[in-house]
């Protein structure tokens, strides 16, 4: 790279650092102020670009926590088709399609809407109007942000971070994946190590409460998301579009699946003009899914979450609210 090159690329290095510290120093000494809304917010977020297990966390609190309060999950709506704010889903009423609303959300929704938990779930690019329309016309009590640690603005009761085990060796963007430094966990309430059956680890910041999440109980799902139990009988072409592809291609293998073919997609793929050949059984992500007509021949790989202590903590938290 020539000097006048590497000399401007390492001025934009410094710029994306400063202006991270700049904005973050603003906010935490009051000089830009927050939006509040009068019930409590739960941001769900991460330090790196890519997966590290938002929308997992996401789905496993408003499936331990829907009893309780009325829920509403609140989104960008990441590459969806549309503008503004968008109900996705009310009350456990599912209301437009995976375009209109995103992949991560609408995969939400369809889990729900089979499960019968009535949350509600709106994408909004302004998170301020986002979240007034979730306390003013839907009357929640509780709302979940999702990715929500880098967007300050909205003020929030409770931060919780994940944590992967590839973010304490990495390096803030452009040199890594890194959105923040990890010195940013000081504004975390709860850290959450993520992936913990795939690649385990330990990690402690100050004095902040740290749980683990586990991926368990992992099954195969037919086209009405139903369990299959025969699923080592078939052979499978496997395809996803992921942050992380490889971690999709490892546990279907633990799994002991026939695999015949690996197909990998970029995260968030569109997945347009991909033809199933009726004569080949295909095994997929829900999220990856969606983008599809369900299928007689199309599978999907599901499990549960486990973080002990997580719901409990976060109950005693919201007492005082």
């Amino acid at each position: 790279m020539p000097i006048k090159e590497m000399f401007n690329f390492l001025n934009y290095v410094n710029l994306y650092f400063y202006i991270i510290q700049a904005r973050n120093f603003l906010y935490d000494k009051k000089f830009f102020k927050g939006f509040e809304i009068p019930v409590p917010i739960i941001s769900v977020g991460n330090l790196s670009f890519g997966g590290s297990g938002k929308t997992s966390l996401i789905r496993y609190l408003c499936e331990n926590l829907s009893s309780q309060f009325d829920i509403a999950v609140l989104s960008r709506g990441y590459k969806r088709k549309s503008k503004g704010s968008v109900i996705v889903m009310e009350k456990g009423k599912l209301k437009v399609d995976w375009e209109k609303a995103g992949d991560e959300p609408y995969l939400l929704s369809k889990i729900f809407e089979k499960k019968n938990i009535k949350v509600s779930i709106l994408v909004d690019e302004d998170r301020k109007r986002g979240s007034e329309i979730a306390f003013k016309e839907l009357g929640v009590n509780l709302i979940l942000l999702d990715d929500g640690f880098q967007h300050r603005r909205l003020k929030r009761n409770l931060d919780l971070v994940l944590l992967k085990r590839e973010d304490l060796e990495d390096r803030l963007f452009p040199f890594g994946r890194l959105r923040e430094p990890i010195s940013s966990l000081e504004r975390a309430e709860a850290i959450i190590l993520a992936y913990q059956e795939y690649k385990p680890f330990d990690f402690f910041y100050k004095e902040k409460p740290i749980f683990k999440l586990y991926r368990k109980n992992w099954k195969i799902l037919n086209k009405n998301l139903e369990k299959l139990d025969n699923f080592k009988e078939k052979d499978f072409i496997a395809f996803c579009g992921l942050a992380n592809n490889k971690q999709f291609f490892d546990t279907l293998e633990k799994l002991g699946l026939k695999i015949k073919k690996k197909l990998s997609f970029p995260d968030h793929y569109h997945y347009k003009g991909f033809k199933l050949d009726p004569k080949e059984n295909y095994i997929t992500t829900l999220k990856d899914g969606i983008k599809l007509n369900f299928q007689e021949n199309l599978y999907f790989l599901d499990f549960e979450i486990e973080i002990k202590g997580l719901v409990e903590f976060i109950l005693k938290f919201l007492k005082i609210y």
